[in-house]
């Protein structure tokens, strides 16, 4: 469980790499803002409610946001699937929202298919069922 301080200064630290972490002012708006969702509410609401409040955080702080995002799966030049992304941000963030008791090792492969399958490089893993918001920040390719 990580601490608003240790949130910052992880934050901090992406600020500083952009060669690193991508996108980092982005993300680290992105994380800005789900924090205050998570002070304003709290843990222990259905993952929809964070997702409605984010949504209107994000889009106060001036960023572009997709809910419920429709993207095809391919597979070798043919369509074999859709998925939906919980939120794409500023067409180049997907952001995967929990409100459950941990990430799991599936949720982290989930979220690296839905950047391949997107042909996105960040991600975003944000959990609001605990006392202290939990981020993961993922890259790929």
């Amino acid at each position: 469980m990580k601490s608003q301080k240790a949130l910052k200064a992880e934050k901090t630290q992406f600020k500083h790499d952009a060669k690193l972490y991508p996108y980092s002012d982005t993300t680290e708006k992105i994380i800005g803002c789900a924090i205050e969702v998570h002070k304003t509410l709290g843990p222990g609401f259905k993952e929809s409610t964070y997702e409605n409040a984010l949504i209107r955080e994000l889009k106060q702080s001036g960023l572009k946001v997709e809910q419920q995002k429709s993207i095809v799966v391919q597979y070798k030049g043919a369509q074999v699937g859709k998925h939906r992304l919980d939120l794409l941000i500023a067409d180049t963030i997907v952001v995967e929202l929990k409100s459950a008791k941990d990430f799991y090792a599936e949720d982290i492969k989930r979220l690296i298919s839905y950047l391949k399958a997107s042909h996105k490089r960040i991600g975003l893993l944000i959990n609001f069922a605990k006392p202290t918001i939990e981020v993961k920040r993922l890259i790929v390719g």
